[in-house]
């Protein structure tokens, strides 16, 4: 397999001195699709934030992210501003802060398009009125003279979908892509992107609280606690026999439809990242912590081919979840390009 498209090595975020990301390593190929998940404050989204360089100053980032040779901590502004959009585009989870109120839908498209294909005049008309409807948006050539409070949150959300393909860009980011979005609208959304991975080769990575869409649109998922990544492995390998607690929680706490039970809920909370527990950060809501959890933070390390864990039981622990993650099956209209 050829090299990495773009690597995170020892990534750490810090806010005032507490720290939000503490060392997360992985790595995406061209074409794959990475699944992030894990609970809201685990540090999926500031780890692509501080990756594509748009934290507040305040914030303190380490480690190196390679995008090709080039690592995107270092590369001068002028340079990142090209790459960012053009060769890695992010979609942000809510299109009400990232859309610009007092422009209208085809100013803030023809930008995206004018910096990153070179494109001007009709040809950003034409080219805008396409990705519109692209990704489903009626009266495209109406719609991009509106203003973003002029169109619903769906609407606003599948134009950031646009403008973040507008670049043909080689990794998409998309932090909870469908969140405002309606179920036949959110899978015409994943199918869109699907398609544009088969199309052009492109690398995602999909950030969300959906284990079912991560189930069925990633190649490979990355569970994040605390600001780690604790578990990383094939998708159907983890959702059939995960290895860590935590993420046998995940799993446990969804419902299922053949069998209905009680849902196993995840006792506590997130840990602050002030006050961090000793050891093993979640070993005070693990039922399966031992006193070798409390000896210093794991490291995430290879268990088997393809699959990295931090855990200091794993290996001796027989997890078997209860509620089994199916894929999300929608009938899905035909989505062309």
């Amino acid at each position: 397999m050829a090299g990495p498209l773009i690597k995170i090595e020892g990534l750490r975020v810090a806010f005032d001195g507490a720290p939000a990301v503490r060392g997360v390593d992985f790595a995406i190929h061209r074409g794959e699709a990475l699944g992030i998940v894990g609970e809201s404050g685990s540090g999926k989204s500031v780890t692509w934030l501080a990756a594509l360089r748009l934290l507040p100053e305040k914030a303190v980032v380490e480690g190196r992210v390679s995008l090709d040779d080039e690592n995107l901590l270092e590369v001068p502004v002028e340079r990142m501003e090209h790459l960012r959009g053009g060769r890695v585009a992010m979609i942000f989870q809510d299109p009400a802060s990232a859309l610009n109120p007092v422009l209208t839908i085809r100013r803030q498209l023809g930008e995206a398009l004018a910096l990153h294909r070179g494109l001007s005049g009709r040809s950003i008309d034409a080219e805008a009125k396409r990705l519109l409807d692209l990704v489903g948006i009626p009266d495209a050539a109406g719609r991009l003279k509106s203003y973003p409070h002029e169109m619903s949150g769906g609407q606003n959300q599948r134009v950031m979908i646009a403008m973040a393909l507008a670049g043909n860009p080689d990794l998409l980011i998309a932090d909870e892509p469908t969140t405002a979005l309606d179920v036949t609208i959110q899978a015409q959304i994943l199918d869109l992107l699907q398609l544009v991975r088969r199309e052009t080769n492109m690398a995602l990575v999909l950030i969300s609280h959906d284990l079912g869409v991560v189930a069925e649109n990633c190649d490979r998922v990355a569970v994040m606690y605390a600001g780690r990544v604790i578990e990383e492995a094939p998708a159907r390998d983890l959702f059939d026999a995960p290895r860590h607690p935590y993420a046998c929680g995940l799993i446990d706490a969804l419902p299922t439809l053949d069998a209905p039970r009680r849902l196993v809920a995840i006792p506590g909370v997130v840990p602050d990242p002030r006050r961090m527990p000793q050891g093993c950060a979640f070993s005070p809501r693990c039922a399966h912590a031992a006193p070798a959890c409390l000896g210093g933070v794991p490291e995430l390390r290879r268990l088997e081919p393809g699959r990295r864990i931090a855990c200091a039981r794993a290996g001796e622990l027989d997890l078997q979840p209860a509620a089994v993650v199916p894929p999300v099956e929608i009938a899905r209209p035909e989505v062309t390009a």
